[in-house]
């Protein structure tokens, strides 16, 4: 199959474009480095893709360049590409908009040229549902970030050109995805440094707040079990096992060997207190389960930034 990943660059976008690869698919994978963080993690994700029989790397901003070209023959379009984060999209929302809803208006158009598409896969955000994110996919969507706002504003805009153009969308809403290559922005990422390092670690608000966790190849198989969802169908997508920061920080501390010194600082506004999806209806059209339990997911994201550093020693 001819696929597209946009946001091929980043941590669910590179480790997708190596999956397809490995299934024997096409890729071509789009991505503008927005420096959101270091363009060097993009780059250290790509290194096994790029020169790899099947797959073609564009540098390309959705919002600006056309790719109709690059698009033309896919069959199947994942659409990853997204400028994330709640703390930047209160200061600078013409950015988050831009990225969020410019681009993805423009990737529709370009794909109403491609004439044998057969999924157009939209990754959404549990954010959609605002600061309790608990339930089915019937839960009100009431974002309470600008970025969950224009996350939920590109779906509507995919449902739109759905409803209205026949465009053959899937919309899957990741509920706190980690794992190795995960950015460097991210709790679980920031956590696992600062122990590594033995510095000590910001807690935004009580450290109470929970969390629904999905471990990067259970987030892949299900990517890829949705180019077998009937077309129209929003799935929550989440890992299945919860727990609190505070709850994970003692989790790391056991498998680094450390003891997290923390500091607390005042919650961020936007932040979710409670996400947990319910998977009911993607295991049961898609027949997908979780396999990597929490514990097994934390200790590979921690043997990854040994790895890391090792690599940056040599």
């Amino acid at each position: 199959m001819r696929c597209v990943v946009t946001g091929a660059a980043g941590f669910i976008g590179s480790s997708l474009s190596e999956r397809l690869l490995r299934d024997g698919h096409e890729v071509v994978g789009i991505d503008s480095f927005v420096p959101y963080y270091p363009r060097p993690f993009k780059e250290s994700n790509l290194a096994g893709l790029l020169g790899r029989p099947g797959f073609r790397f564009v540098a390309a901003d959705l919002r600006t360049d056309s790719v109709v070209s690059h698009v033309m023959e896919a069959e199947a379009v994942f659409h990853l590409a997204a400028m994330p984060g709640l703390v930047r999209s209160w200061t600078d929302f013409d950015l988050y908009a831009s990225c969020n809803l410019t681009a993805t208006e423009r990737l529709l158009n370009a794909v109403r040229e491609a004439g044998q598409l057969r999924k157009f896969i939209y990754a959404s955000t549990s954010s959609v549902y605002g600061k309790y994110a608990s339930g089915d996919e019937t839960l009100p969507t009431r974002p309470c970030s600008p970025y969950g706002v224009t996350k939920l504003a590109g779906e509507l805009l995919c449902r739109g050109m759905a409803e209205e153009r026949g465009l053959p969308l899937v919309v899957l809403r990741f509920f706190s995805v980690y794992g190795p290559r995960q950015r460097p922005d991210m709790a679980y990422h920031r956590f696992i440094d600062a122990m590594l390092s033995g510095q000590p670690i910001t807690v935004f608000g009580d450290g109470h707040q929970v969390r629904g966790n999905t471990y990067i190849d259970d987030c892949l198989d299900a990517i890829i079990a949705s180019l077998e969802a009937p077309v129209g169908e929003i799935y929550n997508l989440g890992g299945g096992e919860t727990a609190s920061m505070l709850e994970i920080l003692s989790r790391l501390g056991d498998i680094v060997g450390a003891k997290p010194v923390l500091r607390f600082e005042r919650a961020r506004e936007g932040d979710q207190r409670l996400t947990g999806a319910d998977t009911t209806k993607l295991k049961r059209h898609l027949g997908w389960q979780p396999r990597v339990g929490l514990d097994e997911g934390l200790k590979r994201q921690v043997d990854w930034h040994h790895l890391r550093q090792v690599r940056a020693a040599a």
